[in-house]
């Protein structure tokens, strides 16, 4: 089953230690791209939930974004540069001394300097951490599952519109390949009517000629074309049946598809020829249009 690239899903849980909310957006890009948005507490999980992503998004641009409110205060540790005070404490002694000021350094005077404290956040405990990281995971896993229910309803409609640029391809190869063979046989006769005209068949033997009428004529046969174009029509209807990812198969089918078109277009005989030509190259291009939200 075809899954669109573009999805959006939210997903929202609330324990004892946290209340936390994931939110997952994918659009379409060639490859897979992840980009993921975490608190700096849970920065440690980037790699867990990345390879989460990839192990059930092939392709597009996907977007994580995890807000959180932790409801335990975290443990604060508090080193203090012991060097550094006991040097400031001999400045303002001895300032105190010459009277440069009434008074010593207070203890608050000290801590205003940047380098005499430093506070920092001690890491979670392990059973508060496994607890909020099992959470997360679950709620991006619940995320994903969203996000994928959308892109396949996405992809029910593109694969419908596919389905409907193939069968409009396939009726006008046919009509193609009607028109070039009347536009073959109508130049042959018209080779042949061209001859008699200008009298040569009494100074050239038929064979000869017939050769070089048939030679002509060769050089306006796409049949190995067309037959390489309902090639690729139906190798494109048999992967839209698939559940494997194939919108970069598509893609290239597609492109080859073009090649064919252009040739056919650049053979072909017939006065309706150019006009079918033209309407299956903006058929390819529909086509190649929606393929591009194919994941």
């Amino acid at each position: 089953m075809i899954k669109s690239m573009t999805g959006f899903s939210t997903v929202s849980h609330e324990d004892k230690w946290v209340a936390l909310t994931v939110t997952l957006r994918s659009v379409n890009h060639r490859y897979l791209d992840v980009q993921i948005h975490l608190p700096q507490v849970l920065i440690g999980l980037d790699y867990e939930l990345r390879s989460l992503i990839r192990k059930h998004i092939a392709r597009g641009h996907v977007q994580l974004d995890v807000t959180i409110r932790l409801k335990t205060t975290p443990d604060v540790g508090i080193d203090l540069n012991e060097s550094l005070i006991e040097e400031l404490v001999k400045v303002s002694q001895l300032a105190k001394k010459h009277g440069w000021t009434e008074r010593g350094m207070s203890v608050s005077d000290l801590l205003r300097f940047p380098q005499a404290m430093t506070v920092s956040e001690q890491p979670m405990q392990d059973d508060i951490w496994n607890s909020i990281s099992l959470s997360l995971t679950s709620a991006t896993s619940r995320a994903i599952n969203e996000l994928d229910k959308m892109r396949l309803r996405e992809g029910e409609f593109v694969l419908s519109d596919l389905e409907e640029r193939i069968t409009e391809l396939r009726h006008l190869v046919d009509q193609i390949v009607s028109e070039s063979d009347a536009g073959s046989n109508l130049l042959s006769e018209r080779l042949l009517e061209k001859l008699d005209e200008l009298g040569v068949h009494d100074h050239i033997d038929q064979l000869s000629v017939s050769r070089e009428v048939v030679r002509l004529v060769a050089r306006s046969d796409i049949h190995e074309e067309i037959s390489r174009m309902k090639g690729h029509l139906d190798h494109m209807a048999g992967l839209t049946a698939e559940t494997e990812p194939c919108g970069r198969k598509l893609d290239f089918l597609v492109q080859e598809m073009n090649r064919e078109v252009n040739t056919i277009g650049s053979k072909a005989e017939g006065q309706k020829t150019s006009s079918l030509v033209v309407a299956s190259k903006a058929e390819l291009e529909k086509l190649r249009e929606q393929i591009q939200n194919v994941e």
